[in-house]
């Protein structure tokens, strides 16, 4: 089956004084296939919200490619305009992604008026709003932002997006900015609407937790790159990566592991660290295992690739799992 969404290699960095180039994306290789819920997880400025970024088509990658239902996505005119109908983003704030001076009716309507989406408008406003959970929708329609709760205007910026009829919704950090009482409701809002319609969902976002409770697949990324990949279940129950390993030890779900603290900060993607990338804040390379195992200078000076994990689909960027997938 082609995948609804895939990144080949992307690439996308930005000039910084000195001459430098700080690189957000650095080789991204990445799939989403129709009716999946994919997260993507790592720590602030890792390159997640670049990468979502880019997916929809705010930022241009320098290198690589963006391919959507097999085709290679245009980057101007009418093409883009229908890719961008079809693969809609939900910001992190509500409040910031709503203009204060629009009723709720004229910014859900907005997207239908670009998009030039036939039929009744006031119609598909109406059964948006009811789809996010907002009910009766003709309550809302000459409200204002301010005047609703937090949750509210979330539902509202999802019944913006979803208006359009998208196959593809990438939420960056959707629930992050919310109460945690709103949380759980508008994330399981979100598994109603693949559920109910078939969207996928790319969901942006460095709570590992959350991942574990919506994701039929996680992928980890560190420093610009996706370190691991695979399903929920094997890449939570059983890490293969140490930075994995790292984030899912603070995870009150994950239960009885006990907390791996990463030394120092995650380098400054001017400098990308020669070989893993990881390995300047790795357990494996700190406590001597690396040496143990004798793959220190592999880790110090070989960039590892994504490969399969002990021979499962799980795939790993990390020497150690490599040695143990060649051991056995």
């Amino acid at each position: 089956m082609t995948p609804l969404l895939e990144l080949r290699g992307v690439e996308v960095g930005f000039p910084v004084r000195g001459g430098r180039v700080a690189r957000a994306v650095d080789g991204v290789d990445l799939t989403v296939e129709p009716g999946e819920v994919l997260a993507l997880v790592g720590e602030s400025g890792c390159g997640k919200t670049t990468l979502a970024r880019t997916i929809v088509g705010l930022e241009r990658p320098d290198a690589g490619e963006v391919r959507f239902e097999g085709e290679p996505v245009a980057r101007r005119g009418g093409a883009l305009r229908a890719f961008r109908r079809r693969v809609q983003m939900v910001f992190q704030d509500p409040a910031g992604a709503l203009n204060p001076r629009q009723t709720i009716y004229e910014a859900v309507a907005e997207g239908l008026r670009i998009q030039k989406t036939p039929g009744n408008e006031e119609e598909l406003v109406a059964q948006a709003l009811s789809r996010a959970g907002l009910r009766p929708p003709e309550r809302f329609f000459r409200l204002y932002p301010y005047e609703i709760s937090g949750g509210q205007r979330q539902r509202v910026v999802i019944a913006g997006a979803m208006a359009v009829g998208p196959s593809l919704l990438v939420a960056d950090e959707p629930v992050s900015s919310l109460d945690a009482s709103v949380r759980g409701e508008i994330l399981e809002l979100m598994l109603g609407l693949v559920r109910e319609t078939g969207v996928s969902i790319l969901v942006v976002t460095h709570d590992l937790g959350l991942a574990w409770n919506v994701a039929d697949r996680v992928a980890v990324m560190y420093l610009g790159r996706i370190v691991e990949i695979g399903t929920t279940e094997e890449l939570l129950g059983d890490p293969k990566h140490p930075y994995t390993a790292a984030l899912l030890s603070v995870v009150p779900e994950a239960g009885g592991r006990e907390p791996l603290i990463l030394s120092g900060e995650t380098p400054d993607p001017t400098r990308i660290p020669s070989g893993c990338r990881f390995h300047p804040r790795c357990p494996l390379y700190a406590s001597g295992e690396a040496a143990r195992l004798g793959i220190e200078e592999r880790c110090r000076g070989e960039d590892p690739a994504l490969a399969p994990a002990r021979g499962g689909p799980q795939l790993a960027a990390c020497h150690a799992t490599a040695l143990t997938e060649a051991a056995a």
